[in-house]
């Protein structure tokens, strides 16, 4: 993974953030570890989630998302398949193969 790190800021209900500093404490590390380790297992569980999968590769079929985001949220292979399955579905394509 990339150590290259972009600053977000974002509002969160409070004992949200009480939770995560109380979680922070115990464990020895900042607030920052703690949600970047929950964002992370979250987009990887999500990563595996059929229904959630179908959603992305939906946007990615409408152009909604690019190849690049569609590649960080489920995995290049996934990525690569589903790349083909959209030139598969293309209109131009099915022409192509038809006229062959």
């Amino acid at each position: 993974m990339s150590s290259d790190k972009k600053r977000v800021q974002f509002r969160a209900p409070h004992r949200l953030i009480d939770r995560t500093d109380a979680l922070a404490d115990v464990l020895g590390e900042d607030r920052t570890d703690i949600l970047v380790t929950a964002l992370r297992e979250y987009l990887q569980e999500a990563a595996h989630d059929d229904a959630l999968t179908q959603e992305i590769a939906a946007a990615y079929y409408d152009d909604e998302i690019s190849f690049e985001q569609l590649k960080s949220l489920v995995g290049a292979e996934e990525a690569a398949n589903l790349r083909v399955l959209k030139r598969q579905l293309d209109e131009g394509f099915v022409d192509e193969v038809a006229d062959a």
